[in-house]
């Protein structure tokens, strides 16, 4: 499994943003390479993005060099095997809101002693067997991303048994979902949503664990960075593409 850069950035404290990608397409990861995004994820809980859409989509990031991560629809071992054997450098697993949940994703992503990944060098992961095995089981483990997402008030107030399972490199809040926990669906930018936000960021930067969530607009993105948000979702590719061509539709019809 090639280096994984944007761990290695994680690590410095540095911050990265990319889209959700919904389109199928592996031209729109391209695009979106050559536009400067430090990676994508690649959405197959919500769309109709299938393995082998994701497959290819993978190699269209490494040839632009960005990082590919796949969202899994579940905390499933199955679907999170399928996503790191075609080449997923990380993992988006919704719904953690527990210790066992945090267990269960790691066990799902790591080969042991770390965890109980299924064993498979016959796939792309692996070079199609042409890499050495003992190298390929090591550096998967070291490589791979794991961003556990803390959906729900449930989640937030299991954050310290959930930070204390090794192996979570983001904790990714999802404001949507989290927003609908708190009984206020899509007020995103509620006070009540904002403010458990930010004890999760807190939390985290306390246990040197880096932060993701999700916006759709510059300025947002900006305020949570300078909160200490690290890992940023921006917006997905349809909305993307959509806002820059109601835009210039906007402009030209004047």
């Amino acid at each position: 499994m090639e280096k994984n850069n944007l761990k290695e950035v994680l690590k410095e404290a540095k911050n990265v943003f990319g889209p959700f990608m919904k389109l199928t397409d592996p031209a729109v990861v391209e695009i979106i390479g050559f536009a400067g995004f430090d990676f994508v994820i690649i959405d197959a809980e919500h769309g109709p993005i299938s393995m082998q859409n994701a497959q290819n989509m993978i190699r269209a990031a490494e040839s632009v060099n960005i990082t590919p991560i796949i969202r899994v629809g579940s905390n499933d071992e199955a679907l999170i095997l399928r996503a790191l054997d075609i080449g997923a450098q990380g993992i988006e697993i919704p719904q953690i809101n527990s210790k066992p949940d945090t267990v269960r994703a790691v066990k799902s992503v790591k080969y042991s002693p770390q965890g109980e990944r299924g064993v498979c060098r016959y796939v792309r992961a692996a070079n199609y067997s042409s890499m050495d095995k003992f190298k390929y089981f090591k550096s998967a483990n070291k490589e791979t991303m794991i961003i556990a997402h803390i959906e729900g008030v449930e989640g937030i107030n299991n954050l310290d048994e959930i930070l204390s399972v090794s192996g979570i490199d983001v904790i990714f809040i999802g404001p949507y979902d989290l927003s609908q926990s708190l009984g206020i669906p899509g007020q995103v930018n509620n006070p009540l949503v904002v403010e458990k936000m930010k004890e999760v960021v807190l939390k985290c930067k306390q246990n040197k664990v880096a932060v993701g969530t999700f916006v759709d607009d510059v300025e947002t993105a900006k305020s949570w960075f300078s909160l200490g948000v690290q890992y940023m979702s921006f917006s997905v590719d349809v909305g993307i593409l959509y806002n820059a061509s109601k835009n210039i539709v906007g402009k030209l019809k004047k």
